[in-house]
């Protein structure tokens, strides 16, 4: 079994080092630039701000959904990169110099935000899924293009935003279905 595992584990390596080299021939002036702006979309103070905005307009729903999955996708990602602690790849083009906000590669926190982002839009009747989904896309491929994550660290990433919302909207329905539960949302609306 170890031996199973060491050769995935080898196999996944030898792709993020390749999308690496390949993403090296991407880059071009124009296109960092772009995605040096649209990245910060995923971060923690991003996420602040996007939560605030659907507590403003009343969107009880996504607020409670979103804060749930990203709290839930925080506390995983940050146990992860502190047992991994996986360096960054070479050659990033930003890095944010001496923050310890800013601990590991593995996995990316940006990406399981923008997931928790597209799941609320899909599950949402006012927000729009084809923009957010497109937009969160373009964040997690500017993750790897940056040089700030892997590919496997944005796929993980991913696939924790995307567990994250459902244990939220999941754990969000069964409070829902209490008394309890009930009277409490409402004070919140």
């Amino acid at each position: 079994m170890e031996h199973v595992i060491g050769e995935l584990v080898d196999q996944v390596l030898r792709i993020d080092d390749r999308t690496v080299e390949f993403v090296l021939t991407l880059r071009h002036p124009i296109t960092t630039k772009l995605l040096t702006s649209v990245t910060g979309l995923g971060s923690a103070s991003a996420g602040l701000v996007f939560l605030s905005l659907f507590y403003l307009a009343g969107w009880t729903e996504e607020f409670l959904q979103t804060l749930g999955a990203l709290s839930l996708a925080g506390i995983v990602v940050g146990t992860l990169m502190t047992a991994v602690q996986r360096p960054f790849p070479p050659y990033p083009v930003c890095m944010t110099g001496g923050a310890e906000t800013v601990a590991h590669s593995f996995p990316s926190g940006h990406a399981a935000a923008v997931a928790t982002y597209t799941m609320t839009a899909r599950h949402s009747e006012t927000l729009p899924f084809e923009p957010v989904a497109v937009l969160a896309a373009l964040i997690a491929f500017s993750r790897i293009y940056l040089g700030t994550h892997y590919l496997s660290d944005t796929v993980v990433g991913v696939v924790i935003g995307f567990l994250a919302f459902v244990t939220a909207r999941t754990l969000l329905e069964r409070l829902e279905s209490t008394a309890v539960g009930r009277d409490a949302l409402e004070r919140l609306q």
